[in-house]
C-alpha cells in the first residue's frame, strides 16, 4: 500500500553525500526529513518534483563564513543561498558582534570593516544591537527566520575585547583573572548553543585604522583556558588562522591546546605564495595528530585567493592615482563615461599612485601575478596569459592593457590577483590539499571581503570546474558532494544533515549539472545605507530545499524562509535544536 509523503523527487541521480555510487531513485520528505530514499519506493507525493537528468544532492554546508552582521538584519542568507548552501557557520576568524558592550560597539565595527571589508556605514546602519552577551544574541538570532540555517562560534575578538577592553586592542597578554572569565564566558556561550570558538593569529586582519586585530599574539594559558571551557563541557569545535611564521612552534602549541581540551581543531591551511611548499608541512602535522588521536583538520579552498580588481571594486591598479581619485564622486554612469574619455585614459595610465593611501600599493602592480577573469570565469589560467606578457606580446603597456580589460564588460571587468593557491601557475597544490585525508573545504568566507572578493561561490566552483570542466585531474563528483555536505557537517557536529538518508534533515539541491554555470562577479548595491557587495550568479540549480520546503527553483527565491537558528551540535536523525 502507498505511503503519501509531503514532496517526492522522482527519478533524479542522487550523489547522497557518502562518496559512494551514483543511483538514479526517487527521494521522500515528510515533516521535514527524508523518509526513503530508493528507485519506485512505494511513496506518493503531495508534491512531487520531476528530477529525470540532474542530479540529487545534499544541501551544503559552509562552515567558513561571516554572516556576523547580516543574519541581524536580511533574512537570506545570500550569495550563499544561491549555490546550494542551506547551512552557515558564523564567528569564523576570530571576528563577530557579540559578546560587546554599548562602549566597544564602534571598536567592533571598526574591526569588522578591516578585518572583513565591511563597511562602516553598512554595519552602523544594519545592525541592531539589541544585544549585549553572546547567550543575548542567540536570542536575537533564535527569534528570526532565514531562507538557510545558521550556527554560530564565539569570536575571540569580541570575547577578548568584553573582558579586557582597550587592554585588548593594545594586546596586552592575558592575566589569569582575564583567561578566566574569557573561559567562563565562551562556556556560557557554548551552554547557549554555539558550535565552536574561532580565532586569528594573522597580521593580514587589521581593523580600519590599521591596529591589528586583538587576538594576535594572545598567549597559550589563554587559548588553552577557552579551549578547556569547551572540554568541561564536551562539546565545541575551535576554528583558527595563522600566518606560521615560525611553523613548528605554531604548531606544537596548536597541538598542546588540542591535546589539552580534547576538542577538534581546524586551521585555515593555504598555499602562500611567499612560502609555497609550507602548507605540506602543516597537512603533514595534521595526519600525524590523527594518528595520535587528535582531531585536527586543515580549511582549504579550491581555487586561487587573492583579490578581484575591477572599476566598481575596492581597489585596481588606477585606484590610488590622481585623476581617478578624482572622478570618485561621480555617479557609476558619469564615471564610466570619464572612463572611455582618451585623455582621462591617457593620465591614468601614466600617473603614479600615491603610496600612501594604501601600504600595500605596489601589489596592485604586479602585472605578471594579474589575470583576466573573463565573462566566463577561468580561476586556472594558463600562466604566460598575465596582463605583463600579454602587454608584451601586444606592444602595450601593461597599465595600458589593465584599463583596457577592465573597460570590458561595460566597465564591469575584473582582473584576478591570487596571492594563495597559484604559486606555480596551476592548482595542483589545491588539488592535493582538496584530497588530503585531514582537509575539509572551507574559507569561502561569505558575506565578507564584498568589495575584492566572491568566494561564496565555491561550491558552484567545486561542482562546475573540479567534477566537470577542469581539462585534467578531474574530481569525482561524489568526493565533491561529499566535501560539500557531509564532510563539512561533520566537522562541526552537525551529524543530522549532509547525507541523502531516511532520518537526516531534508536539506536538498536538485541540480542540472549539465547546465551549472558560474557567472561573473558582479557588483550590487543592496546593503544597508546602499552599501556594495559583489556577487556571482549561478545558473543550474534546479530547486534548493531546506527542510523540505523549496527555498528557490531556478534560481528564482520562492520567498519561504524554512532556516533556524542551529543551536549546538546535532546527532543523526535528530531535530534541530
Amino acid at each position: 500500500m502507498a505511503v503519501e509523503a509531503d514532496l517526492v523527487i522522482r527519478g533524479g541521480t542522487v550523489v547522497d553525500g557518502s562518496g559512494g555510487d551514483l543511483i538514479d531513485c526517487d527521494v521522500a520528505i515528510t515533516a521535514g526529513r527524508i523518509v526513503a530514499v530508493g528507485a519506485d519506493a512505494a511513496v506518493t507525493g503531495r508534491e512531487e518534483i520531476d528530477a529525470r537528468g540532474k542530479i540529487v544532492t545534499p544541501g551544503f554546508v559552509d562552515i567558513h563564513t561571516h554572516y556576523d552582521g547580516q543574519v541581524t538584519w536580511e533574512n537570506s542568507l545570500s550569495p550563499s543561498s544561491g549555490h546550494g548552501v542551506t547551512s552557515v557557520l558564523l564567528g569564523n576568524c576570530g571576528v563577530g558582534f557579540a559578546p560587546c558592550r554599548p562602549a566597544d560597539r564602534d571598536r567592533l565595527v571598526k574591526l569588522m570593516e578591516g578585518v572583513e571589508d565591511l563597511p562602516e556605514i553598512v554595519l552602523t546602519t544594519g545592525l541592531p544591537w539589541n544585544w549585549e552577551s553572546f547567550p543575548d544574541y542567540l536570542d536575537v538570532l533564535g527569534n528570526r527566520t532565514y531562507d538557510i540555517d545558521i550556527a554560530t562560534q564565539i569570536p575571540h575578538a569580541a570575547l577578548r575585547v568584553h573582558v579586557m577592553g582597550e587592554r585588548a586592542s593594545d594586546r596586552e597578554m592575558a592575566t589569569a583573572e582575564d583567561c578566566a572569565a574569557m573561559a567562563r564566558i565562551a562556556g556560557e556561550a557554548i551552554d547557549a548553543g554555539a558550535l565552536g570558538f574561532g580565532t586569528s593569529r594573522t597580521l593580514n586582519h587589521r581593523a580600519s585604522d590599521g591596529s591589528h586585530i586583538p587576538t594576535l599574539a594572545a598567549a597559550e594559558n589563554e587559548l588553552t583556558a577557552i579551549a578547556l571551557a569547551l572540554r568541561e563541557r564536551g562539546a565545541g569545535v575551535l576554528q583558527a588562522v595563522s600566518d606560521f611564521t615560525d611553523v613548528d612552534a605554531e604548531l606544537a602549541m596548536f597541538r598542546r591546546v588540542v591535546e589539552r581540551s580534547g576538542r577538534p581543531l581546524s586551521l585555515s591551511v593555504m598555499q602562500w605564495h611567499q612560502a609555497p611548499e609550507k602548507w605540506r608541512t602543516i597537512m603533514d602535522w595534521t595526519r600525524d595528530c590523527n594518528a595520535d588521536g587528535l582531531s585536527v583538520r586543515g580549511q582549504v579552498s579550491g581555487r586561487p585567493v587573492g583579490m578581484m580588481l575591477g572599476f566598481d571594486l575596492s581597489y585596481h591598479p588606477f585606484v590610488f592615482t590622481p585623476t581617478f581619485k578624482s572622478l570618485l564622486s561621480l555617479p557609476r554612469g558619469e564615471r564610466q563615461a570619464a572612463l572611455h574619455n582618451a585623455d582621462v585614459r591617457q593620465r591614468i595610465v601614466t600617473e603614479t599612485p600615491d603610496p600612501s593611501d594604501f601600504p600595500g600599493a605596489a601589489l596592485l602592480r604586479m602585472w605578471e601575478l594579474m589575470y583576466p577573469l573573463g565573462e566566463a570565469p577561468d580561476y586556472e589560467p594558463a600562466p604566460e596569459s598575465h596582463v605583463a606578457a600579454r602587454a608584451a606580446r601586444l606592444g602595450v603597456t601593461p597599465a595600458e592593457l589593465a584599463y583596457d580589460l577592465m573597460m570590458e564588460q561595460d566597465g564591469q571587468a575584473v582582473l584576478m590577483l591570487p596571492s594563495v593557491n597559484y604559486a606555480h601557475g596551476s592548482l595542483d597544490a589545491a588539488r592535493e590539499m582538496l584530497r588530503h585525508d585531514h582537509s575539509v573545504y572551507g574559507l569561502g568566507d561569505g558575506g565578507a571581503h564584498l568589495g575584492f572578493l566572491c568566494d561564496a561561490s565555491l561550491p558552484t566552483f567545486m561542482l562546475q570546474y573540479w567534477a566537470r570542466d577542469r581539462k585534467r585531474d578531474r574530481l569525482p563528483l561524489a568526493e565533491v558532494v561529499r566535501g560539500l555536505s557531509h564532510d563539512t557537517a561533520n566537522a562541526i557536529g552537525l551529524n543530522d544533515r549532509g547525507l541523502l538518508r531516511p532520518g537526516y534533515k531534508a536539506d536538498i539541491n536538485i541540480i542540472d549539472f549539465d547546465a551549472l554555470t558560474l557567472g561573473p562577479p558582479r557588483v550590487h548595491y543592496d546593503l544597508p545605507a546602499g552599501g556594495r557587495r559583489m556577487i556571482q550568479a549561478a545558473a543550474g540549480y534546479s530547486a534548493t530545499i531546506v527542510g523540505g520546503v523549496t527555498i528557490q527553483r531556478d534560481g528564482v527565491p520562492t520567498g519561504a524562509l524554512p532556516g533556524r537558528l542551529v543551536r549546538g551540535a546535532q546527532r543523526a536523525g535528530s531535530v534541530a535544536a
